[in-house]
């Protein structure tokens, strides 16, 4: 049976009074308001229509119903005598002459008030998303996803670049992140990977000849959820031009995002190209992070010549960081809980003092600070009325507290923050290679395809000793929107002498780098030309857009925090004979 309507709930208007009408929808509500008669609301993807029931016989259709069942009503649009004008439709209703059920709600209950879903608990809406996804304010959020990803195709396409899908079951590669693996049926004991991000698949296209490349791609990590990251796939702007510079990828989406941004987001301004570009040993200095929300206007400054050399013992012989909040009118209370938060989140102490009318340090620490309070007020600049917050540690450890604190206090503060706009920046020059935690070797610090600036030359320089490894900077950025890293991206190593070189830093050799990225080295040694891309991150960019604290808001049907999909039982067992036929062998845990 073909089900034909000739209007949607959210298209009919005054000047359709007299006209009959079908609709389709869902039965929102029904409000009985004497012997038959009622006023029913039909809600479709696009709207809602008040229906009014006048007879019996209209009555006993809709009586026995439950709500959310799904009717086509046949009727006559007149004019409301009581008018709505919270709604599109307000002006009109429909008085039915057939209504027929087409798909009925067997429960009386439903487990959430539709309209009010996004109050449930997170488990029950994800359980129920097919529910939850009726409400319009959820919808909408898919609507703007799914217009966010044809402007970015259509502005992408505008460029000169080729929309080209690269493959989901590839080889297993060192990127950073757990590969999901598949396993092979026809080949035993081997396994396909997931694509963390088609990385070498978008360089290798670069190789082939092809220019400009883009496709909203989708990549699988097996890591933890947080509020911007989602467990198990998300889905990425991915583009790689060839002989191109770091200025030419940054040219192309200073074009392309800016608009995007200001039609689609909740606010409406955003950042003009050029975007404010900083080099990350500043940004760390300054901001605390490497993701600056530079809607507030409070910056980080170092207070370790003074501070480290006090009788306060958290500051003795360690990098001090400082804060500083001119009007801050957060009472103590409000002070302790924010200082409380900084350390869950960061895992380093807050220590305060507040500059009082007569200009003198009070409160918190300042008992500690007497004798450099002059020195204090001098360098950061305080004044009557000012709140400073401290932190203490290894200079990283103090950035990243000092960091975190600078947000709190920006959310806290509203003469120091600007909530209602979009502010780009990139952050360029990042290390090369870092310490790592666990081994206490060098490694790579962030993408080991990147080239190094100065290339060859300034490897060979730290492999003799002339200068320290650690100051190698790469040429590689990130774009970062009110303090959410959209993207990371990078002049790409294409060069195999300079790659070689590169892994030689961490230990690994020619035969290490053949055997794990065979295809890529490969296809360098047969000419390779200067290439670079980025892929900023489609759920976090509709994230922001949105206006929402979780990506999960804007996914049409997320997994839940522990990568579980309630809605599907995923992950399921599977029969016997499937692990068969794929060679695998569950082995439970060891008794101890």
């Amino acid at each position: 049976m073909v089900q034909s309507r000739t209007h949607t709930c959210g298209e009919l208007r005054a000047a359709d009074a007299g006209k009959t009408v079908t609709l389709c929808g869902w039965m929102e509500n029904v409000r009985e308001v004497g012997n038959n008669f009622a006023f029913l609301v039909l809600r479709d993807f696009y709207g809602t229509t008040q229906v009014v029931i006048e007879t019996a016989e209209m009555m006993s259709v809709v009586k026995p119903l439950n709500k959310e069942s799904t009717l086509s009503v046949t009727g006559t649009v007149r004019i409301r005598e009581i008018k709505n004008k919270k709604i599109p439709t307000g002006e009109i209703e429909v008085v039915p002459s057939e209504i027929k059920v087409l798909g009925r709600c067997r429960y009386n209950e439903l487990p959430f008030e539709i309209n009010r879903s996004r109050e449930a608990d997170e488990s029950i809406r994800l359980k129920y998303r097919y529910l939850d996804l009726r409400n319009p304010a959820v919808k909408n959020n898919i609507v703007l996803r799914c217009n966010v990803v044809s402007a970015l195709r259509q502005a992408m396409t505008a460029e000169g670049f080729l929309e080209i899908t690269t493959p989901i079951l590839t080889a297993s590669s060192p990127e950073g992140a757990r590969d999901y693996l598949v396993p092979s049926r026809k080949h035993p004991g081997k396994f396909y990977a997931l694509p963390q991000a088609p990385q070498q698949f978008k360089q290798l296209l670069m190789t082939s000849g092809f220019d400009k490349y883009f496709q909203i791609a989708p990549c699988f990590r097996d890591e933890d959820a947080r509020g911007d990251r989602s467990p198990g796939e998300f889905y990425q702007l991915d583009m790689e031009m060839a002989f191109a510079t770091q200025d030419d990828v940054f040219a192309v989406l200073e074009r392309v995002l800016p608009p995007i941004f200001a039609k689609y987001g909740v606010y409406n301004t955003a950042s003009a190209a050029p975007f404010r570009r900083i080099p990350f040993l500043e940004a760390m200095e300054h901001y605390g992070t490497d993701k600056p929300d530079l809607r507030i206007d409070l910056e980080v400054q170092d207070a370790t010549d003074i501070c480290s050399a006090t009788a306060f013992g958290p500051f003795q012989g360690q990098s001090v960081k400082a804060v500083v909040v001119s009007g801050c009118k957060l009472a103590r209370k409000a002070i302790d809980k924010l200082c409380a938060e900084v350390e869950v989140q960061s895992g380093g102490k807050v220590y305060w003092c507040k500059v009082d009318d007569k200009g003198q340090l009070t409160g918190g620490v300042s008992k500690f600070l007497k004798d450099s309070a002059d020195a204090l007020t001098e360098k950061l600049g305080l004044t009557p009325g000012c709140f400073v917050g401290f932190t203490a540690g290894k200079l990283t450890d103090a950035q990243k507290t000092a960091g975190v604190l600078r947000s709190k206090l920006g959310a806290a503060c509203p003469d120091h923050m600007d909530p209602e706009k979009y502010e780009f920046c990139w952050i360029v020059d990042f290390p090369m290679y870092e310490i790592g935690e666990e081994s206490g070797q060098l490694e790579f610090c962030h993408n080991p395809f990147s080239m190094p600036n100065g290339g060859l030359e300034t490897l060979l320089k730290a492999e003799r000793g002339e200068i320290d490894p650690l100051d190698i900077t790469a040429d590689q950025y990130d774009l970062v929107c009110n303090g959410v890293e959209l993207s990371s991206g990078a002049v790409r190593n294409h060069d195999p002498e300079i790659m070689v070189k590169a892994f030689e830093m961490v230990r690994l050799g020619e035969d290490d780098v053949k055997a794990k990225f065979p295809a890529m080295y490969n296809a360098f040694c047969y000419g390779a030309p200067p290439h670079a891309g980025i892929a900023p991150g489609v759920d976090r960019m509709v994230m922001l857009l949105a206006g929402e604290d979780s990506i999960r808001e804007i996914i049409p049907f997320p997994m839940n925090k522990n990568a579980q999909d309630v809605m599907m039982g995923s992950p399921s067992p599977v029969e016997q004979k499937q692990l068969d036929e794929v060679h695998i062998q569950i082995v439970g845990e060891k008794e101890e």
